[in-house]
Parts: C-alpha cells; sequence; structure tokens
C-alpha cells in the first residue's frame, strides 16, 4: 500500500473528479510545477493507485431508461461452475456489471434497458435462461449520486 501525502490526496481526488485535466493545470492548484505534478502522477500510476481512465458514458441519452440491480441465486452450486456462469452472462449486452457477492445471493448484475418491458424481454429471453440461474430479485433504480470515494 502506497503512503499518500495531503498533496497526493488532492491530485487523487481532483483526478476522480476529471481525470482528463492535464498536470500543469493541477499542478498551478495545488502548488507544484508541471513535471512535479507529472511525477506525482506517474507514481501512483505505477503504484496501482489508477486502474485506468474510463469513459462515463449517460445511458438515458443512449436511450436506456431502466437501470434494474439484479440479484442472482445459482440454483445448485455444483451443478453448474461460477466460471460457466460468468461466461455466459458476459455475452448479454445489457448486463453493465458483473458482481460475485457474499450474501443473499451469488451475484448482482447492473441491467440497463429501454423500458421496462424491454428489460422484461432481456429478463426472461438472457438472463433466465443463463446456466444454473435460481432465485432473481430486481431493484429499479430511481436516482443515482456517485461520489468518488474515500479519499
Amino acid at each position: 500500500m502506497i503512503q499518500l501525502d495531503e498533496i497526493d490526496q488532492a491530485l487523487v481526488r481532483a483526478l476522480a473528479e476529471d481525470m482528463t485535466a492535464n498536470a500543469g493545470a493541477l499542478g498551478r492548484e495545488l502548488g507544484l510545477s508541471q513535471p512535479a505534478c507529472w511525477r506525482r502522477i506517474k507514481r501512483l500510476r505505477a503504484a496501482g493507485v489508477f486502474r485506468g481512465a474510463r469513459l462515463d458514458v449517460d445511458a438515458a441519452a443512449l436511450g436506456f431508461g431502466v437501470t434494474v440491480f439484479l440479484g442472482v441465486k445459482l440454483a445448485t452450486k455444483g451443478r453448474v461452475s461460477l466460471e460457466d456462469f460468468e461466461r455466459a452472462v458476459q455475452g448479454i449486452p445489457e448486463v453493465q456489471t458483473i458482481e460475485h457477492v457474499l450474501g443473499a445471493y451469488d451475484y448482482r448484475l447492473r441491467v440497463v434497458a429501454r423500458d421496462i418491458s424491454d428489460f422484461e424481454r432481456v429478463l426472461r429471453r438472457r438472463i433466465m435462461t443463463l446456466p444454473g440461474v435460481g432465485n432473481l430479485d430486481a431493484n429499479v433504480l430511481l436516482s443515482e449520486e456517485r461520489r468518488p470515494g474515500p479519499i
């Protein structure tokens, strides 16, 4: 685990807010020269603090107005491997995230759809036909607030 000083923490917060910010502007904001800021960013990246840059796509702007979190309990863990389920669910384009979790369900899926009837189609034709699917629990997303994390 890398030790972060106050400037590193401020740099992580700033980049979490806008990963496209350049080292010169960030350096001025934090009281560093552009080369010093760039060296810190490079050190943080090398230490694995940043796992990469992501494009934040607005699903609603692309016509996907419904997001559903789906809890999936596998029917019998011994009869279907976790790898088989994961491989099969990765082939469904509407499934945005696949999380293997501990608790009432084995997996938590984030599914986008154009509307509720489109979600029902995805659920019936794609998700319920996956190997080993047992119980399902759906929660429709009403609103979302994103926070950069504990830094």
